[in-house]
This record gives structure tokens, sequence and C-alpha cells, in this order.
């Protein structure tokens, strides 16, 4: 009797707290998928000189942690010229993009005109070309115009992209009609429709795009080392390049530089995330 009234006591776990832990521990499990490789990234770059980094399982904790090849990463070659060039390519590329998607995109998706339609299917059609298929003909082009080995050659390519186009037109299609017809009413011309009421409504996803043309940008390593031959031109993500070449095996210097190259982007995505949040709930909201 007594065992019995003790069985009825035992709390029972239901299915659904089981499929909650279980969906917990798979998040968890994908997270550290994720961020493992940055941890291990991060402890290489504040290891001691007598601390193994290629050990297995890896030693996250530096015994003790030093910040010495930060500072070796930074002399060894021009970081910091780097750096500042790849803030002048943001800093020039992402807004002009930010613009020419949206100029771009607003007639395909609000205005009507003899063939919107085909020319949105070529901008469709170019999202799946392989970016090394365009290589040797924007050289050439770049050749052509005398812009090889320029701050030009690294910007202009970059200022238009398919995938912008594509999702500012599809968020500019999802704005009601009854707003756009309502200011129309009222007088306001196109672009006064488009710079007041269409831009506002889609910024989250402009905001998205923001955080995708500064990844790109910051990280573009093929075209600028095809089209720059000027050390004093080079980007971060070229500049890691020749550290790696510079530092020969430094695994340690190596990895606090590529740790230097993260903070920007981890600044811009800490920024612009309210954003991204915004975006995933609906840039119009009934």
């Amino acid at each position: 009797m007594a065992a019995r009234r003790l069985y009825r006591r035992t709390p029972q776990i239901d299915q659904r707290t089981v499929r909650r832990i279980g969906f917990y521990l798979l998040l968890i499990a994908v997270a550290a998928l994720f961020i493992g490789p940055f941890l291990i990234l991060l402890s290489s770059a504040i290891k001691p000189a007598d601390q193994d980094v290629f050990g297995f399982p890896p030693d996250l904790i530096p015994r003790p942690p030093v910040l010495d090849w930060f500072r070796e990463a930074w002399t060894t070659i021009p970081y910091a010229r780097f750096l500042v060039n790849s803030l002048i390519y943001v800093g020039i590329t992402v807004p002009v993009y930010l613009v020419v998607s949206a100029l771009t995109a607003y007639p395909l998706a609000r205005i009507a005109f003899r063939g919107r339609g085909l020319f949105f299917m070529l901008f469709l059609s170019i999202m799946f070309l392989p970016g090394e298929l365009m290589l040797i003909p924007r050289f050439l082009v770049m050749s052509q115009l005398g812009l090889t080995d320029t701050f030009a050659s690294v910007i202009l390519p970059a200022i238009l992209s398919s995938l912008g186009i594509f999702l500012l037109r599809q968020a500019f299609s999802q704005i009601p009609d009854e707003i756009v017809e309502a200011a129309r009413m009222d007088g306001a011309n196109e672009f006064a429709i488009f710079w007041r009421i269409a831009v506002p409504i889609v910024a989250p996803t402009l905001a998205v795009l923001a955080i995708l043309g500064f990844v790109s940008v910051w990280n573009s390593f093929i075209w600028p080392m095809v089209t720059l031959t000027s050390q004093s031109k080079f980007p971060i993500a070229l500049g890691i390049a020749y550290l790696s070449g510079v530092s020969g095996t430094d695994v340690r210097g190596l990895a606090a530089g590529t740790v230097i190259s993260l903070i920007p982007v981890v600044a811009v995505f800490l920024l612009l995330q309210k954003r991204i949040l915004d975006s995933m709930g609906g840039a119009v909201k009934g």
C-alpha cells in the first residue's frame, strides 16, 4: 500500500517536456558546432608559445593567456593600413550598393513597364552564375578603363548585386497597394513615394542587406587579389593572407590577426541585430 502511494507521488515527465529538452539539446549542439571553431581560434590567439595548439581534443584554456601574438600580428605587417583600406572599401561600397539596389528594385516591384519581367529574370539568372566566372570579364573591363590596381577596381564591381535587388524587390512588392494609392491621391510623385514611404517600410531588409554587403566586402579576397598589385591598397582579408606568407607556420600570430579582423564584423552585427529581428517579423505589419 505504501509503495503504491509512493508511486503515485512520483512526478511523471510528459512527452512535451521530453521533446522540449531534446530540442534544447539539439540547439546547444548546433550552437557548439558554429561557435566551436571561433573559440578554438580565440584560444590559439592567446595561448603561450609552450602550449600546444594542435592537440585533440582541443585544449581551450590558455595557461596563462597572453597578448603577445596580437602585438606581433599588428607589427609584422602594415595591419593598420589594411584595416583602413577595408573601411574605405566598406564605407563607399555598402551605401552605394544599397542605393543602387533600392533604385533598381523599386521599379521592378511597383512600376509597370514593358519588359519588366524580362529584366527581373535576367537579374535572377545572374544570381546563379559563379563569381569566379566573372573574374576574367571584370578584369578585362577594368584594364580597358585603366582602373586596375585602384580602389575603384574593387568598389565598382561590388555596387551591383542581384541578390540585393531580388530581396528588395520582394520587400517592395509586399507594400499594400492602398498605401501607395493614398500617397498618389495626395499628390506625391513616384520618387516621393519611394523615398518617404517605401524606403522606411523596407528598412529592416535594407539593414539585412547592409550586413550582408559589409561581410562580403570585408571578406573579399579573390577579386582584390586579381586586380590589386600594390600592397598599400590591400584589404584586410588579403592582408591576412600576406601575414600568413610572412609569418610562415606562426599559427598563433595568424589566429590573432584573424581575431582582430573579426571585431568590426561582430560590431556591425550587434549594431543592426534589432533590424534583422524586425525583418524576420515582417517589414509590413497590419
